[in-house]
């Protein structure tokens, strides 16, 4: 994707500047990580074990019946959206996963919340999106109404029987206590008529499908939200424009995250929370997640809300401060945050969709980051792109795929030769960074009949650790990662087939 993946900081040793510390000839790390055991929000002795590409169904299998005879319990298994499962485990049953050669890591589960409660004045979101500048016209125009696409909302769930939604809300999945996806929070509702309520919403003729994640106190787990994604991505069928709204966040998690880009491979096209902490959003799940949409909250003189998170990995603004939407019992409420901004952004996605069907979730992206309104956004926060969300921007076709080589600072080429082959980079080696800051590598390989794949490697003091990785059905693979002083590499490799290449990168 054009915006970059955000990995998950994995734990390791500090390094300083000076004087270097020796770095080892690079190699892959001997057992599977486990990520996030001290995590803020970490959940005692749970934890998502997710396997390499390529484990086959047996590897999964085997590995459950480990958990089940060392007296674990396995709440969820995944098959779509990521491969593996999430499960209750004693210490000696996660060191044991570790060992397995076909586990990729092992994440601690974690808590996840809604990212918007602040009560406020009436609405004025969609008078805004429509145009240019202010002041506020009193009216909300559009050429289309998103018929024919998908809107998976993965929050609360939804008052299915709204009358703003015009009986197009549809009972999806409850990862809570498998009943109905009914809303018992309201949080959910709400976002639901911001996308495609009659009223309210942006894409007044979407199927809205309730995917509830998020109990009645507006909290979940982290394992309960991938098995909504892991439902959303099967659900989805091949050629149905859809696109699926996360207003809901937490600490940074690598299996939710590569949920996510899992699921937006699939073909859906997420919208996702930047979160309200006033913070970079590059360290929250699943707003990292580059493939997605990140969208930050403005208030109605085109501020940056003061809570809104910021940073590079937000990929544009919309109205987040005092949105007016659907709630319980066919009601409305008049709430702030970065959840109200979010479901504007996925109405607009599917508005494009309905004139563009067979765009990819990358063009989705693209379509509205390039024709968003620049240069309006106060205070947008270090790092943010000024880029306001605007409805009519056309029904132009997708815009073309970013150019070879990604335009970053350092450009590499090279073939694989096939299934395993592998490249280092810069050049064959490792590279030293002598301060903290982003990342970014950039890989493109075949268009066809071949699938290549990028990660980035950190030296810890005793060994190379993968801290982010892009592992899409593609060889186009793209990696943001926020990192510390100390050693690193680029790591290049073929999942399956041969061809040529261009890697980009860029150092702090």
């Amino acid at each position: 994707m054009a915006a970059l993946v955000s990995s998950v900081l994995f734990a390791s040793a500090s390094i300083g500047a000076s004087p270097r510390p020796s770095a080892p000839s690079a190699g892959d790390p001997a057992r599977a990580p486990v990520i996030g055991r001290g995590a803020r929000d970490a959940v005692k002795d749970r934890y998502i074990v997710v396997f390499k590409k390529g484990a086959a169904a047996h590897d999964v299998s085997r590995a459950l019946g480990t958990v089940k005879s060392a007296g674990g319990r396995v709440h969820f298994t995944y098959t779509r959206a990521l491969r593996g499962f999430a499960a209750t485990l004693s210490a000696s049953a996660v060191t044991r996963l570790t060992l397995d050669r076909r586990v990729a890591y092992v994440q601690a589960d974690q808590r996840v919340r809604i990212v918007g409660d602040q009560a406020n004045p009436p609405s004025w979101g969609l008078d805004r999106v429509d145009q240019r500048n202010l002041p506020l016209n009193s009216n909300y125009h559009y050429d289309f109404t998103g018929s024919g696409v998908k809107a998976y909302i993965i929050d609360t769930g939804l008052d299915l029987d709204h009358s703003d939604y015009g009986g197009r809300a549809i009972n999806g999945y409850d990862a809570i206590d498998g009943g109905n996806a009914d809303d018992c929070n309201g949080h959910g509702s709400h976002v639901a008529g911001t996308v495609g309520g009659n009223q309210y919403g942006v894409a007044k003729g979407v199927t809205l499908v309730a995917v509830r994640v998020l109990d009645c106190q507006g909290s979940g787990t982290n394992s309960q939200v991938i098995a909504g994604i892991d439902w959303v991505t099967g659900n989805h069928t091949a050629g149905q424009p859809a696109v699926a709204n996360m207003s809901l966040g937490g600490s940074a998690n690598s299996a939710l995250d590569q949920a996510v880009r899992n699921s937006i491979a699939d073909g859906v096209s997420y919208s996702l929370a930047a979160g309200n902490d006033n913070a970079n959003a590059c360290n929250s799940s699943p707003a990292r997640t580059a493939e997605g949409i990140t969208v930050g909250a403005t208030t109605s003189s085109d501020a940056r809300a003061s809570y809104s998170n910021y940073g590079t990995c937000l990929d544009i603004f919309a109205p987040g401060s005092s949105i007016t939407s659907a709630w319980l019992n066919n009601g409305t409420n008049t709430i702030s945050g970065t959840s109200m901004a979010t479901p504007h952004v996925a109405g607009a996605a599917a508005l494009y969709l309905q004139s563009n069907p067979s765009a990819t979730p990358q063009q989705v992206r693209d379509q509205l980051v390039n024709t968003a309104t620049v240069g309006v956004v106060t205070s947008a926060g270090s790092g943010s792109p000024n880029r306001l969300l605007y409805t009519l921007g056309g029904s132009s076709p997708p815009p073309p795929p970013p150019p070879t080589g990604c335009g970053l600072a350092e450009s590499y080429s090279g073939s694989l030769s096939g299934t395993g082959d592998a490249d280092l980079h810069p050049n064959g080696t490792y590279f030293y960074s002598p301060r903290t800051g982003i990342h970014r590598g950039c890989l493109r390989g075949p268009a066809s009949g071949a699938d290549f794949d990028l990660a980035l490697y950190r030296w810890n003091g005793f060994g190379w650790t993968r801290v982010a990785v892009s592992e899409s059905a593609s060889s186009s693979e793209d990696i943001s990662y926020s990192g510390s002083v100390g050693y690193y590499y680029w790591r290049v490799y073929s999942y399956s087939g041969s061809g040529s290449y261009t890697f980009g990168m860029t150092r702090p």
